[in-house]
């Protein structure tokens, strides 16, 4: 597509526009639905033994001014393609066509721009929904999260949903008028690694939280007005402690019942603490079987209202079919209507051979998945 004069002008505009964008999310974030916005850097705590995602670096804790200053920026993006989208004859949608003009009239300067692929994406997907990264959002002081946000909300009022990952610990120490002028400043879903609601697996993680202040962090979450996801990790404790681990996971969230329960089955990193320990042999995974019993005793212990969610490619257990176990779209299994429905299907994967499933044992060491 041929683009005139006043199209170049605007191209030129735009190559002067970034922002700061980070690696992480959660899946139901991803893809081209979420714009990423960064407000912290990286992780405040870092010394999870099972996490590989920020070891090595350092937490910065970004300006009011900073922040604010990268929301113009995607602005100042969306205006110019906007701009660029009218001059085609598109009207302001974002078309394919519009993204490729701008691609071939400068191939250096955008097939490798983040900024601009990232905000063209975002308003090719509807422009709904925004995730703020780092790791623990909730770290900031709760005025200035509150202002990044309701300046955010005004600068791009599409947005419909906003969310960002929080630590439990965090959650448990804010204030609930705090937590609730951040909610209504634009803040509506909070992700938490939970990992275990066990106390003693807790410690030998390094979590530095125990059971009780996560369910005090997530019940103020709930009564903040947030919708919480809460994510849990099978075999974290391996076979030495299975039981504890499902048993205390199942208490913390009935305690806390959030709104979605997310399944993360845990995978030893290379390059972690827990891994060498795995090497050591001082933890011994459990095989498919002994997963599936684990999350059993979890599931049957669990009184919630919640979603229950495997929406993960760990999550990776066959049927008698072959297919898939578990539905893994980021809505779940609703309890309490579903959870004889879920403990069928896991008993269902009891029932067929263990060689049908993927062993851990296989994939471990490889860094993402």
């Amino acid at each position: 597509m041929t683009v005139d004069n006043d199209c170049k002008a605007h191209i030129e505009k735009l190559k002067r526009y970034s922002f700061d964008i980070g690696m992480y999310r959660p899946p139901s974030e991803g893809g081209s639905l979420s714009l990423l916005l960064r407000f912290t850097r990286n992780c405040p705590w870092n010394k999870c033994t099972f996490c590989e995602m920020y070891k090595g670096e350092r937490f910065v804790y970004r300006s009011v001014e900073e922040i604010k200053a990268d929301i113009d920026s995607v602005k100042a993006i969306i205006d110019e393609i906007t701009a660029i989208s009218w001059k085609l004859g598109y009207e302001g949608r974002m078309d394919k066509d519009v993204a490729m003009a701008i691609l071939e009239a400068d191939p250096l300067s955008f097939h490798y721009n983040h900024s601009f692929i990232s905000v063209f994406n975002w308003l090719f997907s509807g422009g709904r929904t925004a995730f703020i990264q780092d790791a623990n959002s909730l770290i900031m002081r709760p005025p200035e999260f509150a202002e990044c946000l309701r300046y955010l909300r005004k600068t791009l009022p599409t947005l419909t949903r906003v969310t960002t990952y929080a630590r439990s610990k965090t959650l448990a120490q804010r204030r609930p008028e705090e937590l609730k002028e951040i909610c209504e400043a634009g803040l509506t879903r909070l992700h938490v690694g939970l990992e275990t609601g066990d106390d003693e697996l807790l410690q030998l993680v390094r979590k530095g939280v125990t059971s009780e202040e996560q369910i005090e962090g997530g019940r103020k979450a709930v009564e903040a007005g947030f919708q919480l996801s809460e994510y849990w990790m099978p075999d974290l404790g391996g076979r030495e402690r299975w039981e504890k681990h499902a048993e205390n996971t199942a208490r913390v969230l009935t305690a806390i019942n959030p709104h979605y329960i997310r399944s993360r089955p845990f995978v030893p990193r290379a390059g972690t603490p827990i891994h060498e320990e795995y090497e050591r042999g001082n933890l011994h995974l459990s095989s498919p079987h002994e997963r599936l019993e684990e999350l059993q005793m979890m599931i049957q212990g669990l009184d919630v209202t919640s979603r229950v969610c495997f929406d993960h490619a760990m999550n990776s257990w066959r049927d008698r079919r072959g297919g898939l176990l578990f539905r893994q779209d980021y809505e779940g299994y609703k309890f309490p209507d579903e959870k004889p429905l879920l403990l069928d299907r896991i008993q269902e994967g009891l029932d067929v051979h263990e060689s049908t499933h993927i062993h851990v044992k296989d994939i471990v060491g490889i860094q993402s998945l």
